[in-house]
């Protein structure tokens, strides 16, 4: 006698693989960020850094920029 194929399991219940599939969409919970950096390129030297801050110049620029006005 030969077993029944693995393979051919009946198919789960959604709300093993997806507890929220019964709620529409603008009620499922939201993928949380990982992390609040973000990549930046200095837009006065070109330097490629990860920041929290909003400006978009390295701490060099930014000193520079400072200074000069």
């Amino acid at each position: 006698m030969t077993e029944p194929n693995k393979e051919q399991k009946q198919p789960q219940c959604t709300c093993i693989k997806d507890p929220f599939a019964v709620l529409p969409p603008e009620m499922r919970p939201r993928p949380q960020k990982k992390s609040n950096l973000r990549q930046v390129t200095c837009l006065g030297c070109g330097l490629v850094f990860w920041t929290n801050r909003e400006t978009n110049y390295c701490m060099d620029c930014e000193k520079k920029l400072g200074q000069g006005s």
